[in-house]
Protein backbone atom coordinates (compact mmCIF):
# COMPACT_ATOMS: atom_id res chain seq x y z
CA UNK A 1 0.00 0.00 0.00
CA UNK A 2 1.24 3.59 -0.83
CA UNK A 3 0.13 6.44 1.82
CA UNK A 4 1.93 9.47 0.87
CA UNK A 5 0.30 13.39 1.29
CA UNK A 6 1.41 16.64 0.54
CA UNK A 7 0.33 20.43 1.60
CA UNK A 8 0.99 23.73 1.30
CA UNK A 9 -0.84 26.37 3.57
CA UNK A 10 -0.87 28.61 6.22
CA UNK A 11 -0.64 27.89 10.12
CA UNK A 12 -3.93 28.12 11.58
CA UNK A 13 -2.55 28.30 14.95
CA UNK A 14 0.57 28.84 16.95
CA UNK A 15 2.45 25.05 17.24
CA UNK A 16 2.05 23.31 20.70
CA UNK A 17 5.16 21.76 21.96
CA UNK A 18 4.42 18.70 24.41
CA UNK A 19 6.94 15.13 25.42
CA UNK A 20 5.94 11.73 25.42
CA UNK A 21 6.91 9.69 28.77
CA UNK A 22 9.90 8.62 26.91
CA UNK A 23 11.02 12.31 25.93
CA UNK A 24 10.12 12.03 22.40
CA UNK A 25 8.83 15.71 21.01
CA UNK A 26 5.55 16.18 19.24
CA UNK A 27 4.65 18.81 17.65
CA UNK A 28 1.01 19.28 16.61
CA UNK A 29 -0.60 22.13 14.27
CA UNK A 30 -3.54 23.15 12.45
CA UNK A 31 -3.11 23.84 8.35
CA UNK A 32 -5.61 25.88 6.45
CA UNK A 33 -5.10 24.49 2.62
CA UNK A 34 -6.87 26.72 -0.09
CA UNK A 35 -8.06 25.03 -3.48
CA UNK A 36 -7.87 26.01 -6.85
CA UNK A 37 -11.62 25.24 -6.89
CA UNK A 38 -14.66 27.41 -5.63
CA UNK A 39 -17.75 25.87 -4.54
CA UNK A 40 -20.82 26.82 -6.37
CA UNK A 41 -21.64 30.06 -4.28
CA UNK A 42 -18.49 31.28 -5.52
CA UNK A 43 -16.20 30.74 -2.65
CA UNK A 44 -13.04 29.33 -2.40
CA UNK A 45 -13.09 25.72 -0.35
CA UNK A 46 -10.95 25.39 2.11
CA UNK A 47 -9.20 22.42 3.87
CA UNK A 48 -8.13 22.12 7.39
CA UNK A 49 -6.02 19.68 8.63
CA UNK A 50 -3.91 18.74 11.82
CA UNK A 51 -0.66 18.12 11.36
CA UNK A 52 1.23 16.09 13.79
CA UNK A 53 5.60 16.05 13.92
CA UNK A 54 7.47 13.46 15.91
CA UNK A 55 11.49 13.78 16.57
CA UNK A 56 14.23 15.74 15.98
CA UNK A 57 12.03 18.11 13.34
CA UNK A 58 9.27 18.77 16.28
CA UNK A 59 11.09 21.64 18.46
CA UNK A 60 11.98 23.82 15.30
CA UNK A 61 8.60 23.59 13.95
CA UNK A 62 7.53 24.84 17.66
CA UNK A 63 10.51 27.57 17.56
CA UNK A 64 9.75 29.04 14.32
CA UNK A 65 6.61 28.08 12.87
CA UNK A 66 3.33 30.32 13.88
CA UNK A 67 0.23 31.36 13.49
CA UNK A 68 -0.41 32.64 9.86
CA UNK A 69 2.80 31.40 8.80
CA UNK A 70 2.85 29.36 5.38
CA UNK A 71 4.61 25.78 5.20
CA UNK A 72 4.94 22.95 3.35
CA UNK A 73 4.17 19.28 5.19
CA UNK A 74 4.88 16.03 3.32
CA UNK A 75 3.77 12.96 5.52
CA UNK A 76 1.15 10.53 5.92
CA UNK A 77 -2.39 9.89 6.47
CA UNK A 78 -3.64 8.99 10.14
CA UNK A 79 -7.16 8.06 11.26
CA UNK A 80 -7.40 7.60 14.71
CA UNK A 81 -10.67 6.31 16.55
CA UNK A 82 -11.71 7.12 20.54
CA UNK A 83 -14.63 7.08 22.33
CA UNK A 84 -15.91 10.04 24.06
CA UNK A 85 -19.23 10.43 25.87
CA UNK A 86 -20.59 7.17 24.66
CA UNK A 87 -20.09 8.22 21.11
CA UNK A 88 -17.70 6.96 18.50
CA UNK A 89 -15.10 10.19 17.12
CA UNK A 90 -12.90 9.63 14.26
CA UNK A 91 -10.15 11.93 12.87
CA UNK A 92 -7.44 12.03 10.19
CA UNK A 93 -4.93 13.56 10.50
CA UNK A 94 -1.49 14.17 8.81
CA UNK A 95 2.28 12.35 10.50
CA UNK A 96 4.65 14.94 9.24
CA UNK A 97 7.69 13.58 8.18
CA UNK A 98 9.26 16.58 5.91
CA UNK A 99 8.44 20.27 7.00
CA UNK A 100 9.14 23.31 5.21
CA UNK A 101 9.26 26.76 6.45
CA UNK A 102 8.03 29.06 3.45
CA UNK A 103 8.26 32.69 3.56
CA UNK A 104 7.57 35.28 6.45
CA UNK A 105 3.83 34.64 5.95
CA UNK A 106 1.06 36.48 8.10
CA UNK A 107 2.15 38.10 11.65
CA UNK A 108 2.70 35.70 14.46
CA UNK A 109 4.72 36.14 17.49
CA UNK A 110 8.11 34.36 15.90
CA UNK A 111 8.30 36.18 12.68
CA UNK A 112 11.03 39.13 14.55
CA UNK A 113 12.77 36.47 15.66
CA UNK A 114 16.18 35.92 13.90
CA UNK A 115 16.29 32.15 12.54
CA UNK A 116 19.63 29.88 13.24
CA UNK A 117 22.56 30.31 10.91
CA UNK A 118 21.43 26.45 9.20
CA UNK A 119 18.30 27.83 8.43
CA UNK A 120 15.22 26.56 9.58
CA UNK A 121 13.82 26.73 5.82
CA UNK A 122 15.66 24.29 4.54
CA UNK A 123 15.14 21.90 7.22
CA UNK A 124 15.09 17.87 6.12
CA UNK A 125 13.77 15.57 8.83
CA UNK A 126 15.81 12.09 8.91
CA UNK A 127 14.41 8.76 7.41
CA UNK A 128 11.34 7.68 8.25
CA UNK A 129 12.78 4.51 10.01
CA UNK A 130 14.32 7.37 11.87
CA UNK A 131 11.35 8.86 13.44
CA UNK A 132 10.32 7.64 16.71
CA UNK A 133 6.58 7.39 16.90
CA UNK A 134 5.44 6.59 20.80
CA UNK A 135 1.76 5.43 20.09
Amino acid sequence: MFNKVIFAGNLTRDPELRYSAQGTPICSFGLAVNSSFKSQDGKEEVLFIDIVVFGKQAEPCSQYLSKGRPALVEGRLRERRWEQEGHQRTKFEVLAQTVRFLGSGGGGKRQTESAPAHGPDTYVPPPDDAIDEPF
